[in-house]
């Protein structure tokens, strides 16, 4: 796209330079291509949670789970330890001399900031495991209830 504006430039110039070839902007497209996968994942934690095997309704939330756990364990193995490596070759390929500086965070302010750090990214990445797993024991209780309903109803035809 060729942006051209001049010093006294106009709306119409800045609303053609927001937008793609469709009219409208990456933002909303972004956003509604976001909203087409969340309703899709919420429809599928729908579809597992109520069939008979209850195991299937956890596999979503387990998902979930696990990646706000490898957040967890990226930041906190970023967070501690840092190292930097310094490597002088001469011309005929000979190393010289090789260094690696390795810095820990031990202060009482780092580790706290860590464990602040850690905490709120696990319960941020929860989010999405705390609605899915709603999802499914909504679902799952449904599901009692209908079973339940159904075996007194059987028992009033006795």
């Amino acid at each position: 796209m060729n942006i051209s504006l001049s010093a006294t430039g106009n709306a119409e110039n800045v609303a053609r330079a927001t937008t793609n070839a469709s009219g409208a902007s990456p933002v909303l497209l972004t956003l509604i291509v976001a909203l087409i996968v969340c309703a899709g994942i919420i429809w599928l934690q729908i579809f597992l949670s109520r069939k008979d095997n209850k195991w299937l309704g956890l596999i979503l939330p387990a998902i979930s789970l696990f990646l706000s756990l490898i957040a967890v364990f990226g930041i906190a193995a970023l967070s501690v330890t840092t190292s930097s490596g310094v490597t002088i070759v001469e011309g005929s390929g000979k190393v010289i001399q090789e260094a690696v500086h390795e810095n820990v965070t031990q202060n009482a302010r780092g580790i706290s900031s860590l464990a602040l750090a850690v905490v709120s990214v696990f319960l941020l990445y929860n989010i999405p495991t705390i609605v899915l797993l709603g999802i499914y024991f909504g679902c799952r209780e449904k599901l009692r209830q209908r079973k339940a309903l159904g075996k007194m109803q059987a028992l009033d035809l006795e």
